[in-house]
């Protein structure tokens, strides 16, 4: 458990470093067993401690998961959504990180991925990223997004609000959210000139070797 615990608290210090989590937004969580840790509401994810994270329990409504620790966060239900979805989801990033955020604010590529595939390294380690209808944060209608999509992915992009990461572990969890912002720099760097993006060829190339989540290219 205190290993769990430490590496939610280092990422949250990482995050914060990288200027991805401004003020107090965001959230982490990481999964042991049945029982979630998260950082709790209202703190800064580089103040994190690991005597001061709340403590869920997955199995339960969300309203009722609370079992230990410091108030959770309004948008655990995100964070349930994907450990449910997905049973090798270890750990759960969610940012405001601000290129991110701001892609979150213009329409989605495709049906499929709010981004298109610019580079490998947005196809080989995020794969296709759905873009979730705007709700209010910690409405459950978030959540219920996640949950409708039938089709794979480890993240999503909140619309007019930023992504949430799902990872095997809380550093897959971290290096995809930066892959993300990144993703967003660069698109956003571009302005209104239109990108070469990766043929469907290319996209299935990649995603057979490093079996990554991108079903819909073309």
């Amino acid at each position: 458990m205190t290993d769990h615990r430490h590496a939610l608290v280092d990422a949250g210090r990482r995050l914060d470093a990288l200027g991805l989590s401004p003020g107090t937004s965001g959230n982490l969580s990481i999964r042991e067993d049945d029982r979630i840790h998260m950082s709790p509401t209202g703190v800064s994810l580089g103040a994190l401690s690991v005597d001061e994270l709340s403590v869920l329990d997955l199995g339960s409504p969300a309203d009722r998961a609370h079992v230990a620790g410091p108030k959770a966060s309004k948008e655990f239900p995100l964070h349930q959504a994907l450990y449910r979805r997905d049973p090798e989801v270890r750990a759960v990033v969610h940012l405001h990180s601000t290129h991110a955020a701001a892609y979150s604010c213009l329409p989605a590529w495709s049906q499929h991925s709010a981004m298109p595939p610019i580079t490998p390294y947005f196809v080989m380690n995020v794969g296709q990223l759905p873009l979730i209808p705007y709700a209010a944060p910690g409405d459950q209608d978030q959540a219920l997004g996640i949950e409708s999509l039938t089709f794979p992915f480890r993240a999503v992009l909140l619309q007019n609000h930023g992504p949430v990461v799902g990872g095997a572990s809380m550093d897959r969890a971290v290096a995809m959210a930066i892959e993300i912002e990144e993703t967003a720099r660069l698109l956003l760097a571009l302005g209104a000139r239109p990108p070469r993006t990766l043929e469907p060829a290319e996209v299935r190339e990649l995603t057979e070797r490093y079996q990554s989540p991108w079903t819909h290219v073309g």
